[in-house]
């Protein structure tokens, strides 16, 4: 890539698209891909890194103690946990319903971990979620 192409595409913040121009040359000419085609192709490398960058800053904004993914939960520790209605949660219909959740019980159960988890889930479903209460 020359440099000035490359300081050109830092003015207007295409990190994302200048991070996958070569590859994306590399492979149009490759492929004889059309114009329209290869902007395509760049395009959705930005807005990926974009929509990675804004998760990401949304998981930091939201002062996780930790990540956590539904995935590693423990279903057999609590047989209450009713895995269908955590996963349930997790598709975030309850936020788009404007409705409440209360997850209820004694210490150690795991309400903190399937909160962090719904709200993790809830991030990547592009809905800002400021903290865990």
């Amino acid at each position: 890539m020359r440099p000035s192409l490359q300081e050109s595409l830092k003015k207007p913040r295409l990190s994302g698209l200048a991070a996958s121009l070569d590859v994306r040359l590399v492979e149009a000419r490759g492929n004889h891909l059309e114009h329209e085609e290869f902007l395509e192709l760049l395009l959705a490398d930005e807005l990926a890194v974009r929509s990675s960058r804004l998760v990401a800053r949304r998981v930091r904004g939201a002062l996780f103690r930790e990540v956590k993914s539904l995935d590693e939960f423990d279903f057999s520790f609590n047989p209450s946990v009713k895995r269908k209605q955590i996963f349930e949660l997790a598709t975030c219909k309850f936020i788009r319903d404007k409705a409440d959740v209360l997850l209820l019980g004694p210490p150690g159960v795991g309400k903190s971990f399937l909160a962090q988890s719904i709200s993790n889930a809830a991030i990547k479903c592009g809905l800002l979620v400021l903290g865990v209460v």
